[in-house]
């Protein structure tokens, strides 16, 4: 469809030692063009093993995988030429400048030499870097390091970019760099397929989320669609003694089974459907109770929340590094 960048129909792939688990078992995913599309899961749910298939660098062992309207198996080369790749570790030659790498880069995808430098000039002024001149990358930040590897993926100008947990082992200002340069591609046109374990990064990019665990989508949706999963609403109570928190337990409007109790931050969490009634109901009971709190506070579930809600099972198949 013209306006699908990726189909994915019931992908599995095996590999070997594993005789009836599967790394991917019966997949299904879509991506919008123009997006970033969030795959969450934890190790070994499938998300690399995801990206290798539909980057062309393995065969699904059946099921229907197509990417910028070419299938990955019968039309690989067709799928490379519209396609963009950043793996979790640099590919970059530390002891050239950035635009020396970019140049490389630019010639090993058969681009003219006049062509790559022209291309790389544009990149760097692109992502901030067109003043690092000649220094060698080996004395970049880890941002820029990251900035200068994304730039790298799009000497070809693709359609689909594959972000594999582009942010591991990045500083907060390093991680900011690399969404804002993930929210100017997109504003572009280019459609994202991200992979993290960091739930922040997908609350703050993606347009849509998907949560794989076991090889499957088990949930999938907008950030605010999949926090409705775990119950709306949620009420934090921070009382000044520990020692309250089984009374204060009793007064908050829901059962105890409901309510999350964590004793080394003095802190209650429990659901609630009417916000502002059940934030005045709870304050008027610690009130009348002769509780003390420090804070209480209404607030959305977590994406950290969503992904343990949905993801508790630890039985899963081991991809390979």
């Amino acid at each position: 469809m013209a306006d699908t960048a990726i189909t994915v129909e019931k992908a599995r792939k095996k590999y070997g030692g594993t005789a009836d688990r599967y790394a991917l078992d019966g997949l299904d995913l879509t991506v919008a063009r123009g997006t970033v599309h969030a795959v969450l899961g934890p190790n070994g749910a499938g998300k690399t093993t995801l990206v290798r298939i539909l980057s062309t660098l393995l065969r699904p062992d059946s099921g229907r995988v197509e990417v910028a309207g070419h299938d990955v198996v019968r039309q690989a080369y067709d799928v490379r030429l519209r396609i963009g790749l950043l793996g979790q570790h640099a590919a970059l030659d530390e002891e050239l400048g950035g635009h020396q790498n970019l140049e490389m880069f630019g010639r090993l995808y058969h681009l003219g030499a006049r062509h790559a430098r022209v291309r790389a000039a544009e990149l760097l002024e692109r992502f901030g870097l067109a003043d690092t001149g000649r220094k060698p990358v080996k004395q970049y930040s880890g941002g820029m390091r990251r900035r200068l590897d994304l730039a790298a993926s799009l000497i070809t100008d693709p359609e689909v970019l594959f972000l594999d947990e582009p942010t591991t082992g990045l500083d907060p200002r390093g991680r900011a760099e690399v969404w804002s340069a993930v929210r100017s591609l997109v504003g572009g046109g280019t459609t994202v397929l991200l992979t993290t374990q960091y739930l922040e990064e997908a609350d703050q990019l993606a347009d849509r989320i998907s949560v794989v665990d076991a090889g499957r989508v088990i949930a999938d949706g907008t950030a605010d669609e999949l926090k409705a999963l775990t119950g709306g609403d949620r009420i934090d109570v921070v009382l000044r003694d520990a020692g309250h928190l089984g009374a204060a337990v009793a007064l908050l409007p829901v059962p105890k089974d409901d309510v999350r109790v964590d004793p080394d931050r003095r802190l209650l969490s429990a659901p609630v459907t009417d916000r502002m009634a059940a934030l005045s109901g709870v304050v008027r009971a610690l009130e009348e109770a002769g509780i003390e709190a420090e804070d209480v506070a209404l607030r959305r579930p977590t994406l950290d929340e969503v992904f343990l809600h949905l993801t508790g099972d630890d039985r899963r198949v081991k991809e390979p590094a």
